[in-house]
């Protein structure tokens, strides 16, 4: 793998199944990649503990504690990139997934390069974001860029989010890209498609929610009314457009 970071990312597999996880660890191995492997959720939070990863690949259908459960822990702790993986067809799975903070989905059984260009992507926009201090306050408007959603503000340099009062408010790497990605174009209808080659260089189809979760979880965010959106307006038949908020 061409990587110009001088350290390797770090995926951790949690999956039940050996053969999968010795499957993932040797293709990966091989691209480039430092690959961790747990079995089940309670391996799993204590490697968490002790290492790094960049990347968490998750089995939805984990014994005894479940994936889904799992990703909302790490969410809520770590800034790090999450797939979840379901089995073929396990819709809701998907869905739950993408709700709890996951950066994206795939489902068994996957072709390895297109998990390879998924962790690409995520590692690619994870090593973007800049370090936070413990104390991050509201930057002045002269050391950063900001953007005004509604109540809340944008940091595109720190790609931080903020309430009226100056609070953080968690924003994933892949939810923070589509704000990015509204900012830049506003007033312009985007279609789908646009939005996921944009964001995540891949193909819509017309079974993928997936963005449609994350911009109801960005309504809630950012709109005052998340039930009548104002700032990210759907278009029907054609996809969402960002309307700036009038100041005043």
């Amino acid at each position: 793998m061409n990587d110009t970071s001088l350290e390797s990312p770090v995926v951790l597999v949690v999956d039940d199944d050996p053969d999968v996880r010795d499957l993932i660890e040797d293709y990966l191995s091989g691209q480039g990649y430092r690959v961790l492997c747990a079995p089940d959720a309670g391996t799993a939070r204590g490697l968490l503990e002790t290492q790094s990863p960049e990347v968490v690949l998750l089995d939805v259908g984990l014994p005894g504690e479940d994936g889904l459960t799992l990703a909302r822990f790490i969410r809520e702790r770590l800034d790090i990139g999450i797939i979840m993986v379901s089995g073929a067809g396990e819709t809701l799975d998907r869905i739950v997934g993408l709700e709890v903070g996951a950066d994206d989905y795939l489902a068994k059984p996957f072709d390895l390069r297109e998990l390879k260009a998924r962790l690409k992507g995520i590692c690619r926009r994870y090593r973007r974001t800049a370090p936070r201090s413990a104390d991050a306050t509201l930057p002045a408007e002269t050391e950063t860029r900001r953007i005004l959603l509604g109540r809340c503000w944008l940091d595109l340099d720190t790609r931080q989010l903020f309430d009226p009062d100056g609070a953080e408010l968690p924003l994933t790497s892949m939810e923070f890209e589509l704000l990015k990605l509204f900012v830049e174009r506003p007033n312009r209808p985007l279609t789908r498609d646009q939005i996921l080659s944009i964001t995540q260089n891949r193909d819509w189809s017309p079974y993928d929610r997936s963005i449609d979760i994350r911009i109801a979880r960005l309504r809630r965010k950012i709109e005052p009314d998340p039930e009548h959106p104002a700032l990210i307006r759907t278009v029907r038949g054609h996809g969402y457009m960002f309307v700036p908020a009038r100041p005043g």
